[in-house]
C-alpha cells in the first residue's frame, strides 16, 4: 500500500481560462435543507423555474473543434493520454503464454480511496471558475459526505477493532492501521475544508453580498433583532441539562449541534457543566432583515447570524443569576449502521421501526469541537462521551458545514449556474399528441440519459400512462428510493383503486430511507397494492418496473430497466440511464426476476439480464477473459467501464489479468477505486478517470469489444444496470443489468465513453501512487466540461 494520496493536483500549465458555466436545470423542491451525501446523492434545492427565454451556456466552437468524432473508434491499437504523451499499449511477451502472478500489494485502500473522492468534490468548491454559490455547494457536500463516512466505514471499522475480528483489508492492512491512516488522512481534509471557507468562501460570498455574521459583527439594532428572535423563537425550545452529582451527564443525540457551557456560582464560585442542545427545528442561519438600508439593496443583500452563535450569547438569559465563563460548540457522530436479524424477526418493518429507534443510541465515532474548546471542557466530553482522544477532530472553524445548503436559496441567479428545461426524448415527442407510449415502444427500444432526457416524460410518464390505461392488467416495480410527494406512488396508488394488481418491492432497508420507506409501504398495502419486501439477507437494489397489457387477447410486457432510482426529483440532478423495451426476452426476464423477489422461484439464468448476487460478477468477469483470450490471439481487444465504485477484488484482478494480456481497458470511477493503473507489468494498458460536476454521474455502464459501432461493425456489448463493482452489490445485493442490443442506443453509448475519456475532456485521472491528477482547461490546452457538452449536443437533437 503505498502511501495516503495527497490532494488531487491540477496539471501544470498556465493559468486556467474561464470556461462556460455548465448549464443546469432549476433544482426541485425540498423539504429541508439537509445535504444528500454526494457519494450517493445530490443536493435537491428550491430554485425559481427558468425563464421561457432562458439562454442555455454552450461549449465554444473552439473549444468542441479538437473533440474526436462521436463514433467508436475502428479497432484501435493505440490513444492518447490526457495531458501526456501518446501511449502504446503494452503486449507483454508472456501474454501468449501463462501470466504472471499478481503482487500483493496490488489494491489502494477503500477508506482512502473513498476520502481521496472526497477531496475531489472539495476540489469543486476551490474551483474559481465555478459559480460561487455552487462552490458554496459543494462544501455542504464535501461535509456531508464525511458525517456518513464515519457513521458508517469508520463505525465498522471500529466494530471489527472492538470485537477482535482479524479482518484485514484487501490491501492487507489490520483495522487499526486504517483507523490511523484514515485518521491523519480526514484531520488535513476537515483542515483544508475548513481553511477553504474561511478564508476564501467566506470573504467572497461577503463581497457579493451575502453575509455570515458573527455576533460582533452586527450592529446595535442588529443585535436587538436577534434578541428578540431569541426570546420569540428559540428560547422556549431550549433546555439546558446540568452535569453533577444528581444530574447525569445528558444523551447527546448524533449529528446534533451542542453547546457545552461552564457557569460559575457567584456566592461560591463553583464552576458547573451544562449542555444545550441546538435545535434542528429553527433555521441553521437566522437571517437578519434589513434595518435602516434602502429596499432596493435589500433584495439582493443577505445578512446571516448561525444559530449556535446567537445561543451563545444569549447564554445567560437560560442561567439566571449565574456567570457564563466559557461557551463550546462541540458535535457526536455515532454509529448508524443497522442489524436486522431477517431469519428471527417475522415482521421486518416492525423490526426496522425498533432499530431505527436503537440507531438513535449508536456508539460514538466521532467528536467535533471548536479548536479553541478549553482543555478540561474537552477532556469532561472525552470521558462521558467515551470516545479515544483520536475520534477527536478540532475544526478550525465553523461546525457542521453542511448547513451551507440553506444559504443556497438566496435568490442570487447571478451566483449560480444558469437553469435549463430536460429534452423529452425524440421518439417519445409524437406520443405527446396522438400515439401511445405502449405502441411507440412496439416500434423498437428507447435508451432514455437523465437529467439530459426528462424523466417526467419518460419514466414517470410509462407507469402513469399505465396507470390510466385500461388494457393494462398488472404493474410491478421495485422502489429503493423515491421523492417525498412522489407521483410514482401516486400512479401506483391509481393503479390498485382502479382494480389492477400492483406489486411493489419497497426496500425498508435502503440506508437512511428507511422511515420514509416504510410509510410508503404501509401507505401503498392500504391502498390495496401487494407490497413485499425482497428476499432475506438480501437488499433490493435493481431498478425495474414491468407493465402487462392486454391486447387483442393476447399479453404483452412493456418494461423499464435503469441505473437510478424512480426519484423525480434526483432524475433532474444524477445523470443515469434507463432503457424502456417491449422486448419479449426482457418481458419474460423480469417476470422472472418479479416471480423470485416475491415468492419462491429461484431463477438464476436469464436471457438479456445479468442479476446478482448469483450471475453479474460472473457475467463480468466472463466477458473480461473473453477480451483477454482475444488479445492473446492477436485481436484488438477493449473493455471499458463506468461505475460509481470498483473495490471487488475478483473484478480488478480479471482487469488486471486482461491488460496483462494487452487489452485496453478504460475505466471511468465516479467514487472509490482500489484498483491500481498503470503499474508496470501489472496494469500498463489501465487508464482510470473521474468525473464530477453539476449532476452526480450515477450511471453504470459496461462495454466489452472492440469495433465500429455505429457502422455496425465489430463485436461489442453493451450493458446497462444499477450494480457497482464492489462486494455489497455482487452478494449482498439483488442487482439486475441489462444488455443494450438496439443500434441507436449502442451507438449513444459507445460515444458517450469514448468521449468521457478524450483528452478534451475535464477530468481527474488516477495515478499509479494513488494520487489523482485534475485536469482543467488552460490556454494552451483547452478543455471542456462534458456536461455541459451533453448539454449542448441534447439540445440541437
Amino acid at each position: 500500500m503505498s502511501a495516503a494520496p495527497r490532494r488531487p493536483r491540477k496539471k501544470a500549465g498556465n493559468a486556467p481560462t474561464p470556461t462556460p458555466s455548465t448549464p443546469v436545470e432549476a433544482p426541485a423542491a425540498a423539504t429541508d435543507t439537509s445535504v444528500p451525501p454526494y457519494a450517493d446523492a445530490v443536493v435537491v434545492m428550491d430554485a425559481p423555474a427558468p425563464p421561457a427565454d432562458t439562454v442555455v451556456a454552450q461549449a465554444s466552437p473552439e473549444q468542441t473543434a479538437d473533440l474526436p468524432v462521436l463514433s467508436s473508434p475502428a479497432e484501435p491499437t493505440s490513444r492518447p493520454h490526457p495531458a501526456s504523451p501518446p501511449v502504446t499499449v503494452v503486449v507483454p511477451e508472456f501474454a501468449s503464454t501463462a501470466l504472471t502472478e499478481l503482487p500483493e500489494d496490488r489494491y489502494f485502500n477503500r477508506e482512502v480511496s473513498w476520502l481521496d473522492f472526497n477531496a475531489r468534490v472539495l476540489a469543486l468548491a476551490e474551483d474559481p471558475r465555478l459559480p460561487l454559490l455552487e462552490r458554496m455547494k459543494f462544501m455542504a457536500i464535501f461535509a456531508s459526505n464525511l458525517d456518513e463516512f464515519f457513521m458508517v466505514r469508520i463505525a465498522g471499522l471500529r466494530r471489527r477493532l472492538e470485537t477482535g475480528l482479524p479482518t484485514r483489508g484487501a490491501d492487507r492492512l489490520p483495522p487499526r492501521a486504517q483507523l490511523e491512516m484514515v485518521s491523519e488522512r480526514t484531520a488535513e481534509l476537515v483542515a483544508d475544508h475548513a481553511a477553504e471557507f474561511t478564508k476564501v468562501i467566506r470573504p467572497a460570498l461577503s463581497k457579493a453580498g451575502i453575509h455570515i455574521l458573527g455576533w460582533t459583527d452586527l450592529e446595535h439594532a442588529e443585535r436587538e433583532q436577534m434578541r428578540v428572535y431569541f426570546r420569540e423563537h428559540v428560547f422556549p425550545v431550549l433546555t439546558p441539562l446540568a452535569f453533577d452529582p444528581s444530574h447525569p451527564f445528558p444523551y447527546i443525540s448524533g449529528l446534533s449541534l451542542n453547546l457545552a457551557a461552564v457557569v460559575r456560582e457567584p456566592e461560591t464560585g463553583q464552576e458547573l457543566f451544562a449542555r444545550v442542545k441546538v435545535p434542528n427545528n429553527v433555521p441553521r442561519f437566522v437571517r437578519i432583515e434589513p434595518v435602516g438600508r434602502p429596499s432596493a439593496e435589500g433584495r439582493n443583500t443577505y445578512r446571516f447570524l448561525a444559530i449556535e452563535e446567537l445561543i451563545a450569547n444569549e447564554l445567560s438569559q437560560l442561567f439566571s443569576g449565574m456567570e457564563v465563563v466559557e461557551r463550546h460548540v462541540f458535535r457526536v457522530t455515532r454509529n448508524a449502521e443497522v442489524e436486522i436479524d431477517e431469519d428471527r424477526d417475522e415482521d421486518l418493518l416492525q423490526a426496522m421501526e425498533r432499530e431505527l429507534m436503537r440507531r438513535r443510541f449508536g456508539p460514538p465515532v466521532r467528536l467535533e469541537v471548536a479548536a479553541d474548546i478549553s482543555d478540561h471542557v474537552l477532556q469532561t466530553l472525552v470521558t462521558e462521551l467515551e470516545v479515544d482522544s483520536r475520534d477527536v477532530l478540532r475544526v478550525p472553524g465553523p461546525l457542521d458545514l453542511s448547513g451551507l445548503m440553506q444559504l443556497y436559496d438566496c435568490d442570487r441567479p447571478d451566483l449560480k449556474d444558469p437553469p435549463f428545461v430536460p429534452a423529452t426524448h425524440a421518439r417519445l415527442r409524437e406520443g405527446e399528441s396522438t400515439r401511445s407510449m405502449f405502441n411507440i415502444l412496439r416500434d423498437g427500444d428507447i435508451l432514455v440519459h437523465h437529467p439530459y432526457h426528462s424523466f417526467s416524460t419518460s419514466v414517470q410518464r410509462f407507469i402513469e400512462h399505465a396507470a390510466a390505461d385500461p388494457h393494462v392488467l398488472a404493474i410491478k416495480q421495485t422502489l429503493y428510493r423515491t421523492s417525498g410527494d412522489s407521483p410514482i406512488v401516486d400512479a401506483l396508488i391509481a393503479a390498485a383503486e382502479a382494480g389492477k394488481q400492483v406489486v411493489v418491492l419497497v426496500e425498508v432497508k435502503a440506508r437512511f430511507d428507511e422511515k420514509a420507506n416504510i410509510g410508503w409501504a404501509r401507505m401503498l398495502e392500504r391502498a390495496g397494492c401487494h407490497v413485499v419486501y425482497g428476499l432475506i439477507g438480501l437488499k433490493t437494489h435493481c431498478k425495474t418496473a414491468l407493465v402487462v397489457r392486454e391486447e387483442g387477447g393476447q399479453i404483452r410486457r412493456y418494461c423499464h430497466v435503469g441505473t437510478g432510482n424512480y426519484h423525480p426529483k434526483t432524475a433532474r440532478l444524477y445523470e443515469d440511464f434507463g432503457l424502456l423495451t417491449a422486448d419479449p426476452e426482457v418481458g419474460a426476464d423480469l417476470t422472472d426476476l418479479f416471480n423470485t423477489l416475491t415468492g419462491y422461484s429461484r431463477q438464476t439464468a436469464y436471457r438479456r439480464l445479468l442479476v446478482a448476487p448469483h450471475g453479474i460478477r460472473a457475467g463480468i468477469i466472463e466477458r473480461i477473459e473473453r477480451e483477454a483470450g482475444y488479445a492473446r490471439e492477436g485481436k484488438p481487444a477493449l473493455v471499458q467501464i463506468k461505475v460509481n465504485s470498483l473495490v471487488d477484488e475478483q473484478v480488478i484482478d480479471a482487469l488486471y489479468r486482461a491488460s496483462q494480456a494487452g487489452v485496453h481497458i478504460d475505466l471511468l470511477i465516479r467514487g472509490m477505486c482500489a484498483l491500481k493503473p498503470g503499474v508496470p507489468g501489472l496494469s500498463d494498458n489501465i487508464r482510470v478517470r473521474s468525473i464530477l460536476g453539476r449532476f452526480l454521474e450515477h450511471s453504470r455502464l459496461f462495454r466489452f469489444g472492440n469495433g465500429d459501432v455505429a457502422a455496425g461493425r465489430g463485436r461489442a456489448e453493451f450493458w446497462i444496470g444499477s450494480a457497482d463493482m464492489m462486494h455489497r452489490n455482487l452478494d449482498r445485493r439483488v442487482e439486475a443489468l441489462i444488455q443494450v442490443t438496439d443500434q441507436p442506443s449502442r451507438t449513444e453509448l459507445a460515444e458517450l465513453l469514448n468521449v468521457s475519456m478524450s483528452d478534451r475532456i475535464e477530468a481527474f485521472d488516477l495515478n499509479p501512487d494513488g494520487t489523482w491528477t485534475h485536469h482543467i482547461s488552460t490556454s494552451d490546452h483547452p478543455r471542456v466540461d462534458l456536461q455541459a457538452l451533453l448539454l449542448e449536443r441534447m439540445l440541437k437533437r
